[in-house]
């Protein structure tokens, strides 16, 4: 009887060390499990830091590479456009005067493949038809630009100094007539004076400049 007493003691004692072996061995699976949970949730956060560094490197390399290229573009657009003191030295040989005819005739010329370009100043109170007494005057001094030939015309105008001139309707020769009314060219020339027109003379090209400043003569 004794004997099955210790057996069953035993007995009872291995089960209960079995049991507290399994209970071990449970929670140090269940630590197992939730460790690699929270690695992958460690990992996730560490991946969406990275993704966000990069993706702020990429966004600099873009704000550096469009800011280099606006500094470019706008050198290329200021060596393509010359500077107004470039321009200025340009013509800074030539007289004010000279560029002012050049500029006139580059704008209003009718032919601007001429041979010279001669220039004559005529002064307040010259009748505007040389050929006619009864012509009216200019009511003030003018320049008188034209080609050497008949067919390359004329442009006989007035400065303002404002960067505008008046501009008359001067035919560079006159024809005359005896049958026409003695009143006839006083009426004319009259109304030439009347509708004179404004113009904006524009700076034109430098080079088309020089080119008649070259073939100019001043009477």
């Amino acid at each position: 009887m004794k004997k099955l007493a210790k057996v069953f003691y035993c007995n009872v004692a291995l089960l209960f060390f079995v049991l507290l072996l399994a209970g071990c061995t449970g929670g140090t699976s269940q630590e197992s499990k939730t460790a690699p949970a929270e690695n992958d949730s460690a990992s996730e956060s560490q991946k969406v830091t990275n993704e966000t560094q990069e993706s702020n490197r990429t966004d600099e390399k873009k704000d550096e590479s469009v800011s280099t290229t606006g500094s470019e573009e706008t050198k290329n657009e200021e060596s393509n456009h010359p500077s107004e003191s470039e321009e200025d030295d340009t013509l800074s040989g030539y007289s004010s005067e000279e560029i002012e005819y050049a500029r006139v005739w580059l704008q209003l010329g009718p032919n601007q493949e001429i041979d010279e370009l001669n220039v004559r100043q005529i002064s307040a109170g010259e009748p505007i038809n040389p050929n006619d007494d009864t012509s009216a005057s200019y009511p003030e001094d003018v320049i008188q630009l034209a080609g050497s030939r008949l067919v390359d015309g004329s442009v006989t105008y007035s400065c303002n100094g404002d960067g505008t001139i008046n501009v008359y309707n001067v035919p560079l020769r006159w024809d005359s007539s005896p049958d026409v009314d003695k009143n006839f060219m006083h009426e004319y020339t009259e109304g030439i004076i009347k509708k004179t027109e404004l113009v904006h003379v524009d700076p034109g090209n430098d080079k088309e400049i020089i080119k008649f400043i070259d073939i100019m003569n001043i009477h």
